[in-house]
């Protein structure tokens, strides 16, 4: 099994968010700083692990700042690509993200989709959208 694991700069709480709203799932899990260690990381509320599934997937996220994609770029970036059952599909969730990415490549109709293209969210993650 191959997990992805996105780090974010103290804003995952709000990536959680997004992506719920986007991907229409739900998180299956949060572990916040204060809840493992409460005498250490007392009013620490950012998220230590926290995962859920996007597109079946199995994703985790988390608070870590040493991991993060500090500059939001993609340099040395993992890319993560949704295939959607149809073009439809790929437009509604990406109304959740249109208001505020970086366009990589614009979304076009290809050979091999009917519809791709790549962005970088607020958070810094690489999303690559295509409709079978």
């Amino acid at each position: 099994m191959l997990i992805s694991h996105l780090h974010f700069c103290g804003d995952c709480e709000a990536a959680i968010a997004l992506y719920e709203k986007a991907f229409d799932t739900k998180v299956d899990e949060i572990v916040r700083a204060c809840d493992y260690d409460p005498e250490k990381q007392a009013g620490n509320r950012q998220i230590s692990h926290a995962n859920m599934k996007i597109h079946g997937q199995t994703v985790f996220l988390n608070d870590r700042v040493d991991f993060c994609n500090k500059n939001k770029s993609p340099d040395g970036a993992a890319h993560l690509i949704v295939q959607f059952q149809s073009v439809e599909e790929l437009l509604a969730c990406y109304e959740h993200f249109k208001e505020s990415n970086t366009i990589i490549d614009p979304f076009v109709q290809t050979f091999y989709s009917a519809l791709v293209g790549n962005f970088i969210d607020d958070f810094g993650v690489l999303w690559g959208f295509m409709a079978a």
